[in-house]
């Protein structure tokens, strides 16, 4: 069954539902609440996801690709093999310690050996 809802407004409480394979486009979610939720291979572009929090949640496996992720805090995670490249880190601190500063003292102590380039 398929249910098109077009140009309305109202609020919805589902509950128990499988509404598995649905298209959100164009769509106001702002203030949504979304609780034991199964999310996985989804596809997200061009969203807003400003202000949100996200409480124990599993994120294995995410790519994110050109966002914007300034004033991100990130507490009592689990990065293990997660990697950061060709991006901006002006003001980007690990536990209170400036990025440029650790890269630029790791490119210091590295320079001349096998190591070099590797970052």
């Amino acid at each position: 069954m398929t249910t098109k809802i077009h140009e309305e407004k109202h609020r919805l409480d589902i509950s128990r539902s499988d509404i598995s394979g649905s298209v959100f486009d164009d769509v106001n979610l702002s203030g949504a609440t979304f609780e034991n939720v199964n999310l996985s291979g989804g596809v997200y572009h061009d969203v807003n996801l400003s202000g949100c929090r996200f409480d124990d949640c599993n994120m294995s496996g995410w790519r994110i690709h050109d966002v914007n992720l300034a004033g991100l805090k990130i507490e009592s995670a689990n990065l293990a093999g997660a990697a950061i490249a060709n991006c901006r880190i002006e003001g980007m601190s690990i536990d209170g310690v400036p990025v440029v500063d650790l890269l630029a003292a790791y490119k210091a102590a590295n320079s001349g050996t096998a190591n070099e380039g590797v970052v």
